[in-house]
């Protein structure tokens, strides 16, 4: 019999992406194609749901013919998607009825504090376990449906369709409404303990039942593809960041991955209850397979970390090259006494402070730029430890193993201090892509062409490992400087600013 693949698609925030998987989890073919960006208004950030389609169906053809490959090859395929970027779409002609509103966008602004009211920003929390906030997909559909002329009555006459980019993709596929239990949970409208739409959620947000899509696992045979994928089956969907858990193999709890980019995500498995999270975390589905029980995280997000670089490049011209950071802050051995913390827009988990503002802390006329370079690379772990210990308090486990992904991984002095001040090791894998990855391994899964778990784990190899080498009281000392130097960051934005 001729060999066989899966392929992932991966549509994401800038671009879609279609890979191509051998059994043994190794990348044979790669499309891509970027979307335009709209910004409509400050603060607005869209998408064209159309383009977005007409780019999957490139990027599939080019990754399929990069391969020498027809459908006919394929046994599955599986979807990972940019979270909460919503949208909605007519049942009877599937036309888009506006762009697609960007995870990014902050027009619900106003509609989030009067969400709120009294209670504020955790109204909801024990329900879905998240915090109200512009990021989610409930508050975008519920002013869509308050914005678009005669939208609310077609919605409740059961002639518009709601979905993140995971149901977009599979309706256009198949022609079935669904979504997955990752994505679900990401829109503040489904009971992360039922694990299905909240009727209390839904009233609260004015969003009819009936332009909801059908919960399913993360991974199960949905239908089979039409156009240039036809009769492969669709058998996968997870939110991007849960993809990553599942690529990078986090199937036990306490295990937990952080993807190194722009900003960085870290989710942590929790298992099989939902943990409520009282330190600054988001609880979440992490994935659920077939009729298993579904499986929790806790996630911490960063806003600012390869970002840092990308500034010390772009902004202050101390370095020509990303790669270079890592040079220059080789050139000393400490951070000279300085720590960099860069809350260039507030700070995130766990913090959530709008009002806090970046600073360099401990500066004295010793400092080079080669300290400078040094502590922005310590102030991506220094926030990695944060996130941590916030996650081994809500979740009751100790984080055991950290498996990091992402453009910053291959910087070799970064990973060795995340694991000096983690104290845990630090791995990465071969196949760096584990968004892709996961959304593969889930689909592949559904339908046999990987037996069971066990047989995933035995595909994931580390490329490297960073096992913690600094005494514990040095830990705790630069710890203390770190957090003291957070506290700086406070009550910087004034009313009149």
């Amino acid at each position: 019999m001729s060999e066989q693949y899966v392929a992932a698609i991966d549509q994401g925030t800038s671009s879609s992406r279609c890979l191509v998987f051998d059994q043994q989890g190794r990348i044979v073919s790669v499309g891509q194609k970027e979307h335009a960006q709209i910004f409509p208004r400050p603060g607005w950030v869209e998408h064209d749901p159309e383009e977005i389609w007409r780019n999957v169906l490139f990027v599939v053809k080019s990754a399929l013919d990069q391969a020498g490959l027809t459908a006919g090859d394929l046994v599955a395929l599986g979807i990972a998607n940019q979270r909460e970027t919503t949208l909605l779409w007519d049942r009877h002609t599937g036309k888009p009825l506006h762009n697609a509103i960007s995870w990014q966008d902050t027009r619900t602004d106003a509609l989030v504090k009067e969400l709120g009211g009294a209670v504020g920003q955790d109204r909801f929390r024990e329900s879905c376990g998240l915090p109200l906030a512009t990021y989610f997909s409930g508050p975008k559909m519920s002013w869509l449906l308050e914005h678009i002329p005669d939208l609310r009555r077609r919605a409740e006459a059961g002639d518009v369709l709601f979905g993140t980019m995971d149901s977009w993709l599979i309706w256009k596929l198949t022609g079935l409404h669904i979504t997955d239990v990752t994505n679900a949970s990401r829109t503040m409208l489904m009971n992360l303990n039922t694990l299905d739409w909240d009727d209390d959620l839904l009233s609260a947000m004015g969003v009819p039942r009936q332009v909801l899509p059908k919960i399913h696992a993360s991974s199960e045979i949905y239908g089979e593809a039409s156009g240039p994928l036809r009769g492969v089956p669709v058998a996968a969907a997870l939110g991007d960041q849960q993809a990553a858990l599942f690529g990078q193999t986090c199937f036990s709890v306490g295990e937990g991955k952080c993807t190194y980019g722009t900003g960085s995500f870290l989710l942590m498995n929790t298992g099989p209850q939902a943990r409520p999270s009282t330190h600054g975390l988001l609880t979440t589905v992490g994935y659920r397979i077939a009729d298993q029980p579904a499986s929790y995280a806790l996630e911490g997000s960063i806003a600012v970390t390869g970002a840092l670089v990308q500034w010390l490049r772009d902004k202050v011209g101390l370095i020509g090259s990303a790669p270079e950071v890592e040079t220059l802050a080789r050139t000393v051995e400490d951070n000279g006494g300085i720590y960099f913390v860069p809350a260039f827009s507030g700070l995130f988990a766990p913090h959530w402070r709008s009002d806090a503002r970046g600073v360099i802390a401990g500066l004295t006329g010793y400092v080079t730029k080669g300290h400078i370079a040094r502590a922005i690379l310590e102030a991506t772990a220094w926030q990695t430890r944060e996130v941590v210990d916030a996650m081994n308090v809500d979740s009751g486990v100790m984080l055991t193993t950290l498996k990091a992904d992402g453009g910053m991984t291959a910087n070799n002095l970064l990973m060795q201090f995340l694991a000096d001040v983690l104290g845990v090791p630090v791995v990465r894998p071969i196949v760096a892509e584990t968004v892709s990855l996961g959304a593969a391994y889930a689909a592949g899964l559904a339908v046999g062409f990987w037996p069971n778990m066990q047989s995933l784990r035995a595909n994931w190899h580390k490329a490297a490992e960073w096992l913690p080498n600094k005494n514990g009281q040095d830990r705790e000392k630069g710890y203390r400087k770190w957090k003291k130097a957070v506290s700086r960051t406070l009550d910087w934005v004034d009313d009149d600013d």
